[in-house]
């Protein structure tokens, strides 16, 4: 009898509502460690529950099914699940982030998806159009705190958290989806602002971390999420981590720099990178999963393996809780009242 497969270092997404055959051929690739799910992917709870059990099963061993499920403009899953507001609208509501962060968790833990990637660690520099308002705050002692409950409520539900994107990806006015952003400024400056939501969720137990394809010139020649210096000498040494480290999407115009597919998650995997994700390309997706060596890390599957989701309740049992119910209620007029607020 053959040995389940581990996790493996590469991300990939799948087309549609269902599985075609060749995705369930590269989900059981040894190199595949876990399936994004996106919008595409979700037409209602049922749907996607089924679609999730599909792709678990495609795999002989061990898979994360991710998602990203913030709030506001960033949210997946909508149809049947609670709508939830972008992270700047709990400045006005701090007592929501915590409960917030347990309703998140619970809905996605239900259908089946282990971990959503949040909470946003940026702070707002008030330039960002792609951050925005998904970050919760302006200064680095709101969005510690306001993230720390988000968080907080992940973990009672039963959620590991990936705070985003490391070091910060708050000061810098273009989108990383379609170009690589500079942030001209220096260490010191980050150091007393944007590392310190970082610094102190990682101390209240945050599993994962997202870096950012963003060039910091005055501190290193690479992009953090190709920066030994950044994951390795200041994530891993000087903050102490020792959670998971997932690169941001490969695909994404702000990794072009670093060459073709197989080349950006040869890098990112040597700067420090746990696992990288390759999204919207499946031929991109085809190529890093077929080159890079079939290597299995015990480190890094150890520190995945603290991803997998720990659901209590089914989706019926949660629709059928008296707490869900009220919490849904408030964090769906909270949301419906911060976005006509103008």
């Amino acid at each position: 009898m053959m040995n389940p497969l581990p996790i493996g270092p590469v991300m990939l997404d799948i087309a549609g509502l269902t599985l075609t055959l060749e995705e369930r051929e590269l989900i059981a690739h040894p190199n595949t460690g876990a399936v994004i799910l996106f919008a595409r992917n979700f037409a209602n709870p049922e749907q996607v529950t089924e679609l999730i059990h599909d792709v678990r099963s495609a795999r002989k061993g061990e898979l994360l099914i991710a998602v990203d499920q913030e709030g506001g403009r960033v949210q997946r899953f909508q149809n049947g699940f609670t709508r939830l507001p972008p992270a700047a609208a709990y400045a006005l509501r701090p007592e929501l982030a915590e409960p917030a962060g347990m309703l998140m968790a619970m809905e996605l833990l239900a259908v089946g998806v282990d971990f959503s990637f949040a909470p946003v660690l940026d702070v707002d520099c008030g330039v960002s159009e792609i951050i925005g308002n998904r970050a919760f705050a302006q200064d680095a002692e709101t969005v510690s705190e306001l993230a720390s409950a988000f968080m907080k409520g992940m973990h009672f539900a039963g959620m590991a958290a990936t705070g985003k994107h490391f070091p910060g990806h708050g000061a810098v006015a273009l989108d990383s989806h379609l170009t690589l952003p500079v942030d001209e400024r220096s260490l010191a400056e980050m150091s007393v602002k944007d590392l310190m939501p970082f610094q102190e969720l990682i101390t209240k137990g945050l599993a994962a971390i997202m870096p950012a394809h963003v060039l910091y010139p005055n501190i290193d020649s690479q992009p953090a999420g190709f920066s030994s210096f950044w994951l390795d000498t200041i994530l891993r040494q000087a903050l102490k981590f020792d959670g998971v480290i997932f690169s941001d999407d490969l695909s994404m115009e702000g990794a072009a720099f670093a060459g073709d597919y197989p080349e950006r998650a040869r890098l990112a995997l040597e700067a420090g990178c746990d696992m990288v994700l390759v999204c919207n390309n499946q031929e991109a997706a085809k190529q890093v999963i077929s080159t890079l060596p079939i290597m299995p890390q015990p480190d890094s599957i150890r520190r995945l393996q603290t991803m997998k989701g720990k659901p209590m309740l089914t989706w019926e049992q949660l629709h059928q809780s008296e707490d869900w119910q009220r919490i849904s209620n408030q964090l769906q007029q909270f949301s419906e009242s911060y976005a006509n607020r103008n």
